[in-house]
């Protein structure tokens, strides 16, 4: 019977959102989403008839912090409006959460509705690598080569394929990508001097 409650509960609360929020299609459908995976959480685990006890510490209680440096960068060289970015921070605060799986299938789901759309193979290569525990997998470097064909002169999918390299242990791969990517970025770009900064902790800098 709790569970039924549960439920009614998360359909009332989306009923107040999609009237009073305003959000978009693409918004509302994330929300139905992120809606359901607590529903199902709570069915496989909820006890309702226990005794609430606190079992979890803080720490554990509360999402892995944000890169600070990777917010910045994805600032820098990814969109911040619309749709497509609504579906890159609901994946990213998936991947927080350890819901891994559930991120890479929201970006998949954001990419059915935009194909072309640069940021969302990004997030999803970035979703693979977080899914795979950190390993560069084949997936993961076509949805970067992906979004690269689909704009060339776009400076995400180089810096965060680069990035994604570097984590698995391919420094020198890495390096490559950035320096290609760093030959083309203009001297005002934002992202450039954590570029280099990045280059230089791999010890990929170009001489000159």
């Amino acid at each position: 019977m709790a569970w039924l409650f549960a439920l009614v509960f998360a359909l009332a609360a989306l009923l107040l959102v999609g009237r009073f929020a305003r959000l978009p299609r693409a918004g509302l459908e994330l929300a139905l989403a992120a809606s359901f995976i607590g529903f199902a959480g709570y069915v496989w685990q909820g006890s309702p008839t226990q005794a609430g006890s606190p079992v979890l510490s803080r720490e554990q209680a509360s999402l892995t912090p944000p890169d600070k440096a990777l917010m910045i960068a994805r600032g820098a060289t990814m969109n911040r409006y619309g749709d497509a970015a609504q579906v890159v921070e609901f994946a990213d605060t998936l991947d927080r959460m350890g819901l891994t799986r559930e991120a890479v299938i929201a970006v998949k789901t954001g990419l059915r509705k935009e194909p072309n759309n640069v940021d969302l193979w990004v997030a999803l290569g970035n979703t693979l690598v977080a899914h795979g525990g950190g390993m560069f997998s084949p997936a993961a470097e076509f949805a970067f080569q992906r979004g690269a064909q689909i704009s060339p002169e776009h400076p995400a999918p180089p810096f965060f394929m680069g990035l994604a390299l570097a984590k698995s242990g391919r420094a020198e791969e890495a390096g490559q990508v950035w320096r290609g990517l760093l030959a083309r970025t203009p001297k005002e770009a934002a992202w450039r001097a954590d570029l280099e900064a990045r280059l230089m902790a791999l010890g990929a800098m170009p001489t000159r």
